[in-house]
């Protein structure tokens, strides 16, 4: 940590971030752009854990992983704070609340229909999410395009992705060729994420080495694998052997682990693979509760793709073999959660050491420079058509409360610098308001 600051920096204790990391699991709403939005604004911001720079090599990272990239994003910055222990912390805590609310919410889904006061929660919630994203673009933005070249990167993400559907990962992918092709024949353009001239006030800061539990090495590799591939597939296994091998907690556990392996882009990326296959292959419930088990994976904290547990949650309570419908749905619950997150601590503890190792080449930081670029465009696409449907629900008719929510929402986080959890709880509770007076 540089000397200059050591008097206003103090390394944040186990405690410290642990208790961050809880908090981080029960506010980070709005999916993955919502969510690294938050720990920006407490990582990098507010508690100067982690630079803008280390922040955003991180980021930049785990947007080529397969999987949640927030929770990924969480277990990174735990790794580089308190090692390993840090790192599972982080990852386990991102989610952890959001799967007992989740399985609270599946079991009074399936024993009492369909809720109506969390519908109206979340609309209140869902423009507070928009003004956080667009706040988020905006920062990100002053940061990450410092220059023509990432404003054109930024712009043809945006025109791909919106205009043509560009998948994702291609866009993320092609700006990662372009970067590091560009950095080669244009240097100074393509290191545009670097603060220059100016020295990181943060823990973990751009002049810093990697801490030493951050050097790779064969014999942390294969342990690495070994202890995560034990513990991946052994409920699997062990479910397999207890209930047989063609029943649904099994059939859960490898197409859930099938999942997690090509879950790039996101969760809506994966989800109309997941909706066909557990609506038309396993019939483990149909489209109308897919619908709704979104709903209410988007109405919960931690990251989308938590709508794998309510699939699993439903398929086995309507294939409960010889358990109890709800002991069989929370068996399927944990199975689904399980291999679809333990995979990404895999990919974290076995790539980021080379990653780090690798935060001083050029070529790769022009790479990142501009996968970053790209992110914006992409951003501002979600930024985009949340709004539109945010603000414009029915046939173009506007929503004049979801205007003043966002108005008043993106004010205070811009101008007024209001707490991100003040913002989401208050949207929540005036979604709720406002709805009851409706009624």
């Amino acid at each position: 940590m540089n000397t200059a600051n050591t008097k206003t920096l103090r390394h944040p204790t186990f405690a410290d971030a642990r208790r961050f990391w809880l908090k981080l699991g029960f506010i980070s709403f709005g999916g993955p752009t919502g969510q690294i939005a938050i720990m920006h604004a407490e990582l990098v911001e507010k508690k100067k854990w982690i630079s803008e720079t280390r922040f955003l090599h991180a980021l930049n990272y785990c947007m080529l992983l397969p999987g949640p990239e927030a929770q990924q994003l969480a277990t990174y910055v735990g790794w580089l704070l308190h090692k390993t222990p840090g790192g599972i912390v982080a990852g386990a805590l991102f989610v952890l609340p959001s799967i007992f609310i989740l399985w609270g919410l599946s079991f009074v889904y399936v024993a009492y229909g369909k809720l109506d006061w969390i519908a109206a929660i979340f609309y209140g919630l869902k423009p507070a999410v928009m003004a956080i994203v667009a706040f988020a673009v905006i920062r990100l933005g002053k940061k990450a395009l410092k220059n023509e070249v990432m404003w054109m990167l930024a712009l043809l993400a945006f025109i791909g992705i919106f205009f043509f559907a560009i998948p994702f990962p291609f866009i993320i992918l092609s700006a990662g060729v372009i970067g590091f092709a560009g950095g080669k024949i244009w240097p100074q353009k393509f290191s545009a994420t670097a603060t220059h001239g100016a020295k990181s006030q943060s823990i973990i800061s751009d002049e810093d080495e990697s801490p030493l539990h951050t050097k790779p090495s064969l014999r942390r590799a294969i342990k690495v694998c070994a202890i995560c591939l034990i513990l991946w597939w052994t409920p699997v296994f062990v479910l397999g052997w207890w209930q047989g091998w063609n029943n649904t907690l099994f059939q859960q556990g490898i197409f859930f682990s099938k999942a997690a392996m090509m879950t790039f882009g996101g969760a809506y990326a994966v989800l109309p693979y997941v909706a066909q296959k557990a609506v038309e292959n396993y019939h483990w419930l149909n489209a109308g509760q897919m619908l709704d088990g979104l709903g209410l994976a988007e109405t919960t904290p931690g990251p989308l793709i938590m709508v794998l547990q309510f699939v699993g949650f439903l398929g086995a309570w309507h294939h409960p073999g010889n358990s109890s419908p709800l002991v069989a749905a929370t068996l399927g619950a944990f199975i689904t959660t399980w291999t679809t997150f333990l995979p990404c601590f895999l990919w974290i503890f076995l790539g980021a050491p080379h990653i780090e190792q690798l935060r001083g080449n050029k070529n790769l930081t022009s790479a990142l420079s501009a996968i970053t670029a790209a992110v914006v465009g992409v951003v501002l696409n979600l930024a985009i058509w949340f709004g539109l449907h945010v603000l414009f629900p029915n046939d173009g008719a506007v929503d004049g409360f979801a205007i003043g929510v966002s108005a008043i929402a993106f004010l205070g986080l811009w101008k007024w610098n209001w707490n991100i959890i003040a913002v989401v709880l208050g949207s929540g509770l005036a979604g709720l308001a406002c709805t009851l007076l409706a009624a």
